[in-house]
């Protein structure tokens, strides 16, 4: 982000300011500041990039609006310029457009604890502004570019602690860069598979009870004894983050069958049906690789 202008005033009276303003600091903050910090560490973030991708993390002082934020930056023969941005923790994506001012196009991800963080100047979103998503770790939100007041292609990143306090030492795949330093941050996100389980796009209450293994992904049948209905879902492990072919569905006996298909990223589903002491069908694809179960879990 660039620098705020600020008014000019006289040196005097600019030390006097700052110095009331660090003693005050000092004498009111220590404690808050103690367990803002704390909340902050609750959630793990690894880099918003591909696996294995390497950027530099620049944290840079003094100027930086707001201090403490990250610009990811060219590294090597790496251009961050159209790179696939992920989340690098779980939570709900919440998705802006500032146009040309500020951040531009961005995106705050909602953590578990409360936490957030902010990914700014993309120039794209999966999602158009004032929409909302749940993602994992390592879901795709956009891609990298200049949009907003950017003077050039980076991405723009904060952590933020539940109250919006900003962390001016963010730590990511376990390197933490402190105001006023550069560090090679090499991505771990997304390396070990699909960052979604069947549970979590199901919802609560859902267990699996059955899985047929399809080349490129899995098909899940889930139950919800709780209300009695059943779910299907079909994970992608292959083309993680970039849209193909996959589908799930799900047939009661007797009943017609609901298919979710399309060209997703990670998975297709969830389908969802109440079939409390009824025979399904299930099944689903990834790519030409499919699975239609028989008529079974009648129970």
């Amino acid at each position: 982000m660039p620098p705020t202008s600020r008014p000019v005033r006289p040196m005097t009276l600019r030390f006097a300011t700052l110095s009331l303003v660090a003693a005050l600091a000092a004498a009111l903050l220590p404690h808050a500041a103690s367990a803002e910090a704390a909340g902050a560490l609750a959630v793990t973030h690894k880099s918003p990039f591909n696996c294995g991708k390497t950027f530099y993390a620049n944290n840079w002082s003094p100027g930086h609006s707001p201090s403490g934020a990250l610009d990811w930056q060219d590294y090597g023969g790496d251009d961050i310029n159209g790179e696939t941005v992920r989340a690098t923790a779980s939570g709900t994506a919440y998705f802006h457009d500032a146009g040309s001012t500020s951040y531009g196009k961005w995106v705050e991800v909602r953590h578990s604890d409360g936490t957030r963080t902010r990914y700014a100047h993309l120039a794209t979103m999966v999602r158009s502004a004032g929409g909302s998503m749940s993602v994992g770790q390592g879901t795709t939100i956009g891609t990298v570019g200049s949009t907003g007041g950017s003077s050039a292609p980076h991405l723009h990143y904060e952590q933020r602690t539940s109250s919006g306090t900003m962390d001016t030492s963010p730590t990511v795949d376990g390197v933490t860069v402190s105001l006023g330093q550069k560090k090679a941050v090499k991505s771990s996100n997304a390396c070990s598979g699909n960052p979604y389980t069947p549970q979590e796009v199901c919802g609560d209450g859902y267990a699996v009870v059955d899985s047929a293994g399809l080349v490129g992904g899995s098909t899940y049948l889930l139950y919800n004894a709780g209300n009695g209905s059943n779910c299907v879902v079909t994970l992608k492990t292959t083309n993680l983050g970039s849209p193909s072919s996959v589908s799930a569905f799900l047939e009661p006996q007797g009943e017609s069958r609901t298919t979710d298909s399309g060209s997703y990223g990670y998975y297709a589903g969830p389908v969802k049906r109440a079939a409390a002491g009824q025979c399904v069908r299930w099944g689903g694809s990834v790519g030409s690789s499919t699975y239609t179960s028989p008529f079974e879990h009648c129970g």
